[in-house]
């Protein structure tokens, strides 16, 4: 497909926050930069969020008030994937790697790895993800 091709297929949305460009209009988000934005909005939606797509998002906020074991991981990179997977077809997700902060017990990173599929373009977006620790715990 050629990249003429290959916009059209990814498009252009309204930047995320909302704003004006240069000549006072909407600000628009294109190309790669507009995946990148789909993605964060996946997965910062609780899905009910939105009335009329109550289906859409990622259920993130079910695993705050976890602990930061392999298994919460494992569920939080799967949850992570079935969500891009399901609302995100402009991309093919390759992987998706949730690993700890070293110096902050609370703080996950989401490592999305991701391809564009009309352009076969690799990619990765790492999404910070905040635990609240239960008081007195160890973490």
């Amino acid at each position: 497909m050629s990249q003429a091709g290959a916009a059209d297929f990814i498009g252009a949305g309204w930047a995320f926050p909302l704003g004006v460009d240069a000549t006072g209009g909407i600000a628009l988000a294109r190309r790669q930069q507009e995946i990148e934005q789909a993605i964060h909005l996946i997965l910062a939606t609780y899905p009910g969020e939105r009335p009329m797509r109550p289906a859409f998002g990622c259920r993130l906020r079910d695993f705050i008030f976890r602990d930061t074991g392999g298994q919460t991981r494992a569920e939080l990179a799967t949850e992570v994937r079935n969500a891009l997977m399901s609302w995100e077809p402009r991309i093919e997700v390759h992987g998706v790697h949730v690993n700890p902060d070293p110096d902050e017990p609370s703080l996950l990173y989401i490592d999305v790895q991701y391809a564009i599929r009309t352009t076969n373009d690799w990619r990765n977006l790492v999404f910070p993800f905040y635990l609240i620790p239960e008081e007195g715990g160890d973490y």
